[in-house]
């Protein structure tokens, strides 16, 4: 097997979490177009829809950050499972904010909850590094045995 697989192998499920949140952002900047594009770019359905664009935009580079770093240092499974979750929580944000911005505020708080999950895996999955590259110890099964039995807990809202 080359090295090529091998390396795909490790990172094809956070390479798919991140093709649909390709997805998902020409969606929603579609729906900025389109709200732009009708009579007056200037209503508060525009604004809405533009400010929640804006607000997923922000925090994108962050999920993609802490997503790919839990996943190369700790579990590529449990960090997809994440990402995932966090992309469907960005969706209910975005639907909610274009409605009245309070429908949003729990999109917004479990989308930190997620983030803060997959900062946890890359501090572990880092730690855990330095403790098996400077002591020998390895507790990587012990802790990815722990981080995907956690992970269900995002489920609950």
């Amino acid at each position: 097997m080359d090295s090529s697989t091998t390396v795909v192998e490790h990172i094809y499920l956070l390479v798919m979490v991140t093709l649909i949140s390709v997805v998902q952002n020409a969606f929603f900047a579609q729906k900025v177009e389109r709200e732009g594009n009708g009579q007056n770019a200037k209503t508060s359905a525009f604004e809405r829809v533009y400010c929640a664009n804006r607000n997923c935009m922000d925090a994108y580079p962050t999920f993609l950050a802490v997503m790919w770093c839990a996943g190369l240092c700790l579990s590529q499974a449990t960090a997809a499972f994440a990402g995932i979750i966090y992309l469907v929580v960005r969706q209910k944000y975005f639907i909610g904010y274009m409605g009245q911005t309070s429908q949003s505020t729990p999109g917004y708080l479990f989308g930190k909850r997620v983030l803060f999950f997959l900062f946890l895996m890359s501090i572990v999955g880092t730690f855990n590094y330095l403790l098996t590259h400077y002591y020998g110890s390895n507790y990587k099964e012990y802790v990815e045995t722990i981080t995907s039995a956690a992970s269900a807990l995002l489920l609950i809202p």
